[in-house]
């Protein structure tokens, strides 16, 4: 079966205002106040709490990658206190994927953010059951950008890896891709559109309104 398989964080859903007040929040328990900005900082925040902790850190003086590594788990749990507080979906992006489906394609999830933490953001937000698969970053001994993470999450959705193709935002996503060997398409409308546009992805998107037509060029 063909199939389409979606990053979650700044690709179905704007999560950077949660990502950032759980950085916050660990900045704050170290007494340095709020070290991150929503505006200034979502395209980080979307790449993960690591890289929040490293740029909030690089603020100020006397912080390594051992106080990264000490707050993280202070970050997620922060974060699984208040993860849909400001977090939305994409304009169109829910009904874009129905049509997906509608049009005879399996989809599923393939993100960096720990599995149970994706599934209750899923699930809050009312969509988990539009998704057949949901891979998150502790799900396998790999992540993305292992195509392994790929391969799974096309394999629990049903589909066939050699009809498939990755929706994302970053980097991360491209590379997972060319790893996989199957096209990739990256949205433009989050923080950041020309850093995505320079990343030369196999198609890209401003509107979820043209998804399905450039999944049906790219994988019939």
């Amino acid at each position: 079966m063909r199939t389409v398989i979606f990053d979650l964080d700044g690709t179905l859903a704007d999560t950077s205002g949660d990502l950032i007040a759980a950085a916050n929040h660990c900045f704050r328990g170290l007494g340095l106040g709020d070290l991150l900005d929503h505006a200034a900082d979502a395209a980080t925040a979307l790449r993960g709490g690591r890289a929040m902790l490293t740029l909030g850190f690089s603020r100020v003086d006397g912080f390594d990658a051992a106080h990264v590594d000490a707050q993280y788990p202070v970050l997620l749990a922060a974060y699984a206190d208040a993860i849909d507080t400001h977090t939305v979906l994409y304009p169109g992006a829910i009904e874009a994927v129905a049509q997906l489906r509608a049009d005879g394609y399996a989809v599923g999830i393939a993100t960096n953010k720990p599995a149970a933490l994706a599934e209750t953001l899923m699930r809050s937000l009312g969509v988990r059951d539009h998704f057949a698969s949901l891979i998150g970053a502790d799900t396998l001994p790999v992540r993305k950008p292992d195509p392994a993470h790929h391969f799974e999450a096309v394999r629990r959705a049903g589909g066939d890896v050699r009809r498939s193709l990755l929706v994302g935002d970053t980097a991360t996503d491209r590379d997972t891709s060319r790893n996989a060997g199957v096209p990739s398409v990256l949205v433009t409308f989050g923080p950041g559109r020309d850093d995505v546009l320079a990343l030369d992805a196999d198609a890209t998107i401003d509107d979820f309104a043209e998804l399905s037509g450039v999944v049906a060029r790219l994988i019939g």
